[in-house]
C-alpha cells in the first residue's frame, strides 16, 4: 500500500472513530436531559393501608400522587 494510501484509511478511520464517538455523546445527552425534565404521570395503585382489590395489585412505598 502506498504511503498516500495509508494516511488516508488511517483518517478515515479516525473520522468514522469521532463520528461514533459523538453519536454516543449526543444520545447520552439527550437520555440526560429526557430524565431530568419530564414528569410521569401517576399511575393507578392501591394506597399503603388500603386492602388489596386483586392478587396482582401493587401499592406504592411513598406515592408523589396526590390523594383523590
Amino acid at each position: 500500500m502506498s504511503p498516500m494510501g495509508r494516511i488516508m484509511g488511517r483518517t478515515s478511520a479516525l473520522v468514522l472513530l469521532a463520528l461514533g464517538l459523538l453519536v454516543i455523546l449526543g444520545a447520552n445527552a439527550h437520555l440526560l436531559y429526557v430524565a431530568t425534565t419530564s414528569q410521569p404521570d401517576c399511575v393507578g395503585h392501591v394506597r399503603l393501608g388500603d386492602a388489596p382489590a386483586a392478587p396482582a395489585t401493587f401499592s406504592a412505598a411513598k406515592s408523589a400522587c396526590a390523594a383523590r
